[in-house]
């Protein structure tokens, strides 16, 4: 490694890698350090009996065309492909949806029967929310204002967005309306080639531009000297740089990496107040090589509640979950391979709680609720399944290191932390998954760019 660096970025999420990435376009020497033997942290997969897992990718907005366009090459973007076939199932409604706009709005009207000017009138409010309205307002009141006692309403327009990034009925309507917002610009996408390949092309970028990257790196400390950041240990040794950016969570952060000794009591007041966001469980089905199955939709919402609800949606034995179907489609270049992977959002202290037996059985039995779930759509499947693994909130939380091992980051008041950290630890910068506007693939990049305009004035001004 270089001596010194001008930038050392700790973690690659999608956040960390595009800092990294905009900060050496600026030409500053930049450092990436990254505990697991890959990169991505959530964006990333995994390899069993010859078929590659995606972990955490199931949509993004249409933003990540122009974003990745602009920030990450043609050859990325020209690889974000639409979904066309979204699946609502549940007691109180199934329908098939492209889930953009002019679909949505169809639907309200034809297939729940509310007014034209309720449905435009609604769209226009939550298109208009920015980061500085009024942040008392709720989604369930938001809701209520325009489709009173709809329950039905509510669970199509917020349940695919809780799967997103953890949002809730009590959540600011903020965090909600613009979210939804982006992705009813014109649909859900992914990306063709799988994590792998996107992750692989970012990494060559980073190369090319002359980014050190180190994997299996744990940092940890950042080093202060006077209350400012001047480098970072990895395995007890030094490693000095001019500027840090963490893409730890931000409660990592503090409490890991620095420590709430060396903060104003005023900071320490309001980091107490950040709450990390909940967590997720996956289930993953490999189809044995030869077989196929018939096209069911890209990504299916199903539940059996009868009722939505944001506590049963995490809840330990829940009803609800989504399921991502990977067609060879989806990895065009590769030898046919169908692969499901089933989703759902926990909470991580209903896992840790139990012991190692309590905890083998809760895992056999989320499997076998998400196989019988998946039989409803494809009959006789598990005869065609040679792989089946599962993961859980303490899976996340051992891979990635989140606190609680959260899939979201944490609540809106964690954006407030985030933002201020550099100007309470001059030379320490946070980018990461935080306040739920800036969770999701989207996020996190856009956020990595804001970051990265942050520390690139930093390292000029000083």
């Amino acid at each position: 490694m270089k001596p010194t660096y001008d930038a050392i970025v700790i973690g690659s999420g999608l956040g960390g890698l595009t800092c990294a990435k905009r900060l050496a376009d600026a030409d500053h020497r930049v450092l990436l350090l990254e505990q697991h033997f890959q990169l991505g942290g959530l964006a990333t997969w995994f390899k069993r009996g010859g078929h590659i897992f995606d972990v955490s990718l199931h949509g993004f907005p249409y933003g990540m065309v122009k974003t990745c366009k602009k920030y990450w090459g043609k050859t990325i973007q020209s690889a974000i492909v639409q979904l066309k076939n979204i699946v609502f199932d549940n007691p109180q409604f199934s329908l098939t949806t492209s889930f953009s706009k002019d679909d949505f709005i169809r639907l309200l009207q034809e297939r729940f029967g509310v007014a034209e000017a309720v449905v435009r009138e609604f769209f226009i409010t939550i298109e208009g929310m920015n980061f500085y309205d009024d942040q008392k307002l709720r989604t369930f009141e938001l809701f209520e204002r325009f489709f009173p006692g709809r329950g039905d309403i509510h669970r199509l327009l917020l349940e695919p967005i809780s799967y997103a990034n953890g949002s809730t009925l009590d959540e600011p309507a903020i965090t909600y309306g613009i979210v939804f917002s982006n992705f009813m610009n014109r649909g859900v996408f992914t990306f063709e080639g799988g994590t792998d390949r996107l992750i692989g092309l970012m990494e060559h970028e980073l190369k090319n531009l002359g980014v050190d990257i180190r994997t299996s790196a744990r940092v940890e400390r950042v080093v202060l000297n006077k209350g400012r950041a001047t480098g970072v240990m990895v395995d007890g040794k030094y490693i000095p740089a001019r500027a840090v950016i963490s893409n730890a969570g931000i409660t990592n952060t503090v409490d890991d990496l620095v420590g709430r000794e060396v903060l104003s009591e005023n900071f320490c007041e309001r980091f107490a107040q950040v709450r990390v966001n909940n967590s997720s469980c996956q289930v993953y089905f490999g189809i044995r090589k030869g077989e196929s199955i018939p096209d069911i939709g890209d990504l299916l919402f199903t539940s059996r509640e009868e009722q939505f609800t944001s506590e049963a949606l995490r809840d330990l034995r829940t009803k609800s979950r989504t399921f991502s179907v990977y067609y060879p489609k989806t990895r065009p270049d590769a030898p046919p391979d169908y692969t499901i992977v089933a989703s759902m959002n926990a909470n991580f202290d209903d896992w840790a709680r139990l012991n190692a037996h309590e905890y083998a059985q809760e895992k056999e039995a989320m499997v076998e609720r998400c196989l019988a779930d998946l039989e409803r759509y494809l009959p006789g499947v598990h005869s065609k399944i040679d792989v089946i693994e599962s993961a859980t909130p303490l899976t996340f939380q051992r891979y990635t290191l989140h606190s609680k091992g959260t899939s979201f980051g944490t609540k809106f008041e964690g954006l407030d932390i985030s933002r201020s950290l550099h100007k309470e630890l001059p030379g320490l910068f946070h980018v990461g998954s935080v306040g739920i506007i800036m969770s999701g693939w989207l996020g996190a990049i856009n956020y990595g760019v804001i970051v990265a305009n942050d520390v690139d004035s930093w390292l000029r001004d000083t």
